[in-house]
């Protein structure tokens, strides 16, 4: 059983730029899709960014030209690099798992982290 672990998450201003991480254990996270997803109170979980086991990406609008996701198989480790925050990127940011190629919706991802709170102020 994979189990996903969150970190890097925070305060931040607008403009800043915030890296979050996603470590996994238990077994190797290479041949699955990866995703990080954001929900915040009230609202439904959304598809922020994910990445193939090719390494093909594929970004929810409201992350194109900000986020960039990444993968490092051999460290077992998913990354999202946030740059030029707005305070509606605040959220808890998920970092999910998926046998589904090119899975931007929340119903494809089956194994989900704790998540790790971004706050942006304005």
């Amino acid at each position: 059983q994979v189990q996903l672990v969150e970190s890097g998450g925070g305060l931040v201003q607008a403009g800043d730029s915030l890296r979050l991480s996603c470590a996994a254990s238990g077994r190797t996270i290479r041949p699955y899709s990866m995703g990080w997803l954001r929900q915040t109170p009230g609202k439904e979980r959304e598809f922020v960014a994910g990445i193939n086991w090719d390494n093909s990406t594929y970004y929810a609008d409201s992350a194109k030209g900000r986020f960039t996701i990444s993968r490092n198989n051999a460290a077992n480790t998913v990354y999202l690099q946030m740059n030029i925050l707005k305070p509606e990127d605040t959220a808890v940011y998920y970092c999910a798992l998926s046998r589904t190629f090119v899975a931007t919706m929340t119903r494809d991802y089956k194994l989900w982290g704790q998540g790790t709170q971004v706050t942006v102020s304005s």
